[in-house]
């Protein structure tokens, strides 16, 4: 398998240490820990977000020497919050995302994969949190970039959605060859998604491997303090 993403020495002061990790094309990984272990630093990092220390290279390129739309060809960044008051249609928000037409000739498609069609002319913040969501993760997808960065992006969705939106996720890593990079918090949608597991813990990479073993051993445990007891999480004192 081909890597896709290569960095060494990732660091943001204070927040994040990680010596290397790779990316696979074709590859969903998913990114775990607990509240303040390094997910959201790590994608920063990735993205090239606040300065971080070290070296990222994407199909060999490193992406601080490219133009803003050169950029948005190799990576994309989903980020956590979806506070977003810009009066703006759905549709002319996605399209902001854009770097070509083919890009603008995407939109149409993407809408309507993530149900957004009917709504497509409504202002974004006239919006519910959970369409708003949709909303971003389409103007993520729309350049079609080799690797994506997306923090909690099943947040603020409803069980049907987050499982449509993993799947589709996981399409695009297997059938397109892209490389993601996704944090979540429910170990389920991790547990049923992921081609790979990352856990982090105090600003490090704590464990990296095959979900459903990560999942099953005793880095869960001593990182969230849980275990899984008869098809259930279970906290343990």
């Amino acid at each position: 398998m081909r890597a896709i993403v290569d960095s060494r020495g990732l660091a943001l002061p204070g927040r994040l240490k990680v010596s290397s990790i790779a990316l696979q094309a074709g590859q969903l990984t998913c990114l775990i820990g607990p509240n303040g272990s390094g997910k959201t630093s790590l994608l920063h990092a990735l993205a090239g977000i606040g300065n971080p220390l070290g070296e990222v290279r994407i199909d060999g390129i490193d992406p601080k020497v490219l133009a803003p739309k050169q950029r948005m060809r190799l990576l994309s960044y989903l980020p956590a919050s979806r506070e977003i008051r810009w009066p703006l249609t759905a549709r002319d928000l996605v399209a902001l995302g854009c770097v070509g037409s083919e890009d603008k000739a995407r939109i149409p498609r993407l809408l309507d994969e993530l149900d957004l069609a009917s709504f497509a002319g409504r202002r974004i913040d006239q919006m519910s949190t959970g369409e708003r969501s949709r909303v971003l993760i389409a103007r993520a997808l729309v350049s079609s970039p080799t690797l994506l960065l997306l923090d909690e992006p099943a947040a603020n969705l409803d069980p049907l959605w987050q499982l449509r939106l993993m799947d589709h996720l996981q399409r695009l890593a297997r059938d397109q060859g892209k490389a993601l990079l996704v944090a979540v918090h429910d170990l389920e949608l991790a547990r049923h998604h992921a081609d790979r597991l990352i856990i982090m813990e105090g600003g490090a990479i704590a464990a990296d491997g095959n979900p459903a073993e990560l999942l099953a051993g005793p880095d869960i445990l001593r990182v969230f303090g849980i275990e899984r007891r008869e098809d259930r999480w279970i906290p343990v004192a």
